[in-house]
């Protein structure tokens, strides 16, 4: 078993190894939609995806405000495709408005990680940025290596390990 500080120094670097998350929508119907979006995180680990409005994901977050996304290890990294580390957020979905100081600020990093693609994004007036910000979440380190994400401290994790049968492969 890896000590508490190998696993949350995991925990704070997974985010920054990744370009991408999965996300988690509802429709007005109460169905599930899965996708995907490249984000940017800031200190606080709120994330921002930039959206279509054209896509159901983003009529969803509009319609809910709600939004579960999951951080993954690449499958090439991960030395066990049923242990890849990972991080799932519930998190409460809110638009940034378009022509703010935040936008900006928040396209900028977009355009910073991403390239030019950002460039040709934000001069389309149906893509949309929204602040997915964290009401929970947990990190899977590997097998039997379950931790809470600390709700008043999210770059912390609370541990020992949580136990139980939803801490296997695919959690």
């Amino acid at each position: 078993m890896p000590s508490f500080d190998s696993v949350l120094a995991a925990y704070q670097g997974l985010p920054t190894r990744v370009r991408s998350l999965m996300l988690s929508t509802v429709n007005g119907e109460g169905a599930p939609q899965a996708s995907y979006a490249p984000y940017v995180i800031d200190d606080d680990y709120r994330l921002y995806i930039f959206t279509s409005g054209l896509s159901a994901h983003t009529q969803n977050l509009h319609n809910t405000g709600l939004a579960s996304v999951l951080l993954i290890e690449d499958e090439a990294e991960a030395g066990q495709v049923f242990a890849r580390q990972r991080i799932t957020y519930d998190c409460q979905a809110q638009l940034l408005p378009r022509g703010t100081a935040d936008w900006e600020t928040v396209a900028d990093r977009f355009e910073q990680r991403f390239g030019e693609i950002i460039a040709m994004l934000r001069s389309l007036d149906d893509f949309q940025i929204f602040c997915l910000s964290p009401q929970s979440g947990r990190f899977v380190m590997g097998f039997g290596a379950a931790y809470a994400v600390d709700a008043q401290n999210l770059n912390q994790l609370v541990g020992p390990p949580q136990t139980g049968p939803d801490n296997g492969p695919g959690q």
